[in-house]
């Protein structure tokens, strides 16, 4: 069975926990994660069945009301995703690093699944909104034109337009570079 991915974002950290309880209670999933973001932003994400995830996001989009900011559902999330979520990827070693930007918390979880299927890249991280004032940072690695191509394929996505603000490939970065990134 194909994991599907489920994300809402809410202006209230109170309000984002009760949308968070809501979602859980609402269909078996599982919670990847349920955390405080920059600018008193709260997030929820779960994964499970594709019917199941997309209950669980109505009950919370529903739960949230006037304070939901955004929503999304992935049936057929990239298995890097969630682990990259949580900052537990294997990193190994960092041939190309790439970064991308985003000011939305969704897009930049839309553009790490799109950039994991574009290209043969390994996800390192996908920040979401911690200490970065609302905005979100995905990196990731694998060779210059790997690297290159999932960017590209992330930067064109019609669900990403206006949101990613920056994005670059770094061929062979330097050692500092990486273990202060880690």
């Amino acid at each position: 069975m194909k994991q599907s991915l489920g994300m809402i974002e809410v202006v209230s950290i109170p309000a984002g926990i009760e949308a968070g309880d809501a979602m859980l209670k609402a269909a078996s999933v599982e919670l990847v994660t349920a955390q405080a973001a920059c600018a008193g932003k709260y997030i929820i994400v779960v994964s499970g069945d594709v019917a199941a995830v997309e209950a669980s996001v109505k009950a919370g989009r529903e739960t949230a009301a006037m304070k939901l900011i955004d929503s999304l559902v992935i049936p057929n999330i990239d298995p890097q995703v969630p682990i990259a979520i949580n900052m537990c990827s294997e990193v190994g070693e960092i041939g190309t690093l790439g970064v991308m930007e985003t000011f939305s918390l969704c897009a930049a979880v839309i553009a790490a699944d799109a950039a994991v299927k574009a290209a043969s890249v390994r996800l390192i991280e996908v920040r979401l909104g911690r200490g970065l004032g609302g905005k979100s940072f995905i990196t990731l690695t694998g060779d210059v034109v790997a690297v290159e191509s999932a960017v590209k394929a992330a930067r064109e996505l019609k669900e990403v337009a206006g949101l990613m603000s920056e994005s670059v490939v770094i061929p062979s970065p330097h050692p500092d570079i990486v273990r202060a990134m880690l």
